[in-house]
């Protein structure tokens, strides 16, 4: 019996050529719509499908292959006698390739004015069924869905005109893996347009970006997956102009500068070492911003990441080729900041666009056994909703300086305090097991700098031990959430020292 492929694709890429070395083959090709025009203009022999079903297309092409002739030369099992009578009797040809790739419904959705109708018309429903049908029959067909795995079907058709059992499998199982993502994305798409909030079930779909070398640790295998879908203001879709291959900690480490980065409108410089920033700086230039991140903590900067909000130029490509650091993620270099900056072989440069929209995404927390799902953390000091509940009230610059430090504690590790000034951080106290604990830690880091310097505290103050450490170092203001059953406590230490405290009534948790 003649071996059979239908084809029928939206991405044409190499379609042609396929078909070519299957007929090569003795192989007869049954196609549809477009695909089947491309192939008769390059001379591709190319029975149509309306030839196979006896029926014309209808409902403006939603009803093609969706018809007992396709799906029972799909669905039929070789080695069941029975199975291939019916066959006979039908008058139903087997067949033994389907090249199949979808409508572009990932591809229409990322248009930002894309319509309901486009949306829709867009989810292909013949599509993921054939191939669907031909995965499950795996024993008996090859099924591609992947134009790169083209070249391997026809080496191998060209070597017996028979697919291994071993890749008819894995294409198998590759189809299966894209149809359940194609299915995610209009999952998503309508639990979007409806609003559902909490969904009974919750599907993600991601790419491949990167095999990584490792995890966290040597011993810990990783790999490093895209939501196509996503920000482009993310690490996941940088570019990356030099440098090795981003490690898994350098992925995470980079994605924290990033997120502080964003929260200045100023120019603005980040340095962050292991997901915690070890020093910030804002200034009205790029180079008195990253001086003043690189005096913040000129210790812990080294072999850190280092993320700019401005165009990095000549001028602070040579401060930053001073050091040894990681990554250095920018808007864009110029010419001349690449060719200073390239000099070390190792430093990754990547630029993300920070113009534009940035899409807010989900966090996704792994647990053994389950998945956290929260909105990020958002929330923007709003100083028309805090109070002021110490006699003594902040000064203009106490102002900009708790502004600062409350920018920066959101993403630094609970328990966390930042000292900060108007102009930089100056000590960073995080990760630690109580509140006064992380106190200690940044004023012990601040060391003089602590002198008149903003206080701020992601979560409220249980006991006024806090407050009493920041006095005694000579801080002047301090905000934080308040909420506290001992609020009073605090404030009444605030007033014995004559600090001024702001409360947000906001809490900013980092676990």
């Amino acid at each position: 019996m003649k071996k059979r492929a239908l084809i029928s694709v939206s991405d044409k890429a190499g379609v042609v050529e396929l078909a070519q070395a299957l007929v090569e083959q003795g192989i007869e090709i049954v196609s549809t719509g477009g695909t089947k025009t491309m192939l008769q203009q390059f001379d591709v022999p190319v029975i149509g499908v309306e030839e196979v079903t006896g029926a014309k297309e209808m409902l403006e092409g939603r009803v093609k292959t969706l018809h007992p002739n396709i799906h029972g030369g799909l669905l039929a099992k070789r080695d069941r006698a029975d199975h291939m009578e019916t066959l006979k009797e039908r008058g139903i040809s087997p067949f033994d390739f389907v090249i199949v790739n979808l409508y572009p419904f990932q591809q229409t959705i990322a248009n930002p004015t894309v319509t309901e109708a486009d949306a829709i018309e867009n989810i292909d429903i013949g599509g993921p069924t054939m191939l669907r049908a031909a995965a499950k029959n795996f024993a008996s067909i090859t099924v591609v869905v992947d134009p790169r795995d083209y070249d391997k079907v026809v080496e191998e058709v060209k070597g017996a005109v028979e697919v291994s059992l071993e890749t008819r499998k894995a294409l198998a199982a590759k189809v299966f893996r894209h149809t359940a993502a194609y299915d995610a994305y209009i999952a998503n798409y309508f639990t979007e347009l409806v609003g559902e909030e909490n969904p009974e079930r919750f599907t993600v779909t991601y790419e491949r970006k990167q095999s990584l070398r490792y995890g966290e640790n040597p011993h810990q295998a990783a790999t490093f997956y895209a939501n196509p879908l996503g920000s482009a203001f993310s690490i996941a879709h940088a570019r990356q102009h030099h440098g090795k291959e981003l490690s898994f900690n350098n992925i995470r480490d980079a994605d924290a500068a990033l997120q502080i980065v964003k929260e200045f409108e100023k120019p603005a410089a980040v340095a962050v070492k292991h997901m915690n920033p070890c020093g910030v700086g804002v200034g009205e230039t790029l180079v008195e911003a990253y001086e003043r991140a690189y005096a913040a903590d000129p210790v812990s900067i080294f072999g850190g990441i280092v993320a700019l909000n401005r165009i990095v130029d000549k001028d602070v490509a040579m401060q930053l080729h001073e050091i040894f650091l990681e990554i250095v993620i920018a808007p864009a270099f110029t010419d001349e900041a690449l060719e200073i900056l390239t000099q070390k072989k190792n430093i990754r440069l990547l630029t993300i666009p920070f113009e534009g929209e940035k899409k807010s995404e989900y966090w996704l927390t792994s647990v053994e056994g389950g998945l956290l799902v929260q909105e990020q953390d958002e929330k923007r000091l709003d100083l028309q909703n805090v109070t002021v509940p110490t006699k003594r009230q902040p000064t203009e610059e106490e102002w900009n300086a708790v502004e600062l430090a409350w920018n920066v504690v959101k993403h630094v590790k609970s328990n966390a305090i930042v000292l900060a000034t108007h102009e930089k951080t100056v000590g960073i106290g995080a990760g630690q097991m109580n509140r006064v604990g992380a106190a200690k830690i940044a004023i012990e880091q601040a060391g003089e700098l602590a002198e008149g310097a903003a206080m701020a505290s992601d979560a409220f103050f249980p006991m006024n031990d806090t407050v009493e450490a920041a006095a005694k170092a000579g801080i002047k203001v301090i905000i934080q959430p308040g909420g506290s059953i001992k609020d009073q406590d605090s404030i009444d230490m605030a007033d014995q020292y004559g600090i001024a405290m702001i409360m947000t009534g906001v809490r900013h948790f980092k676990h």
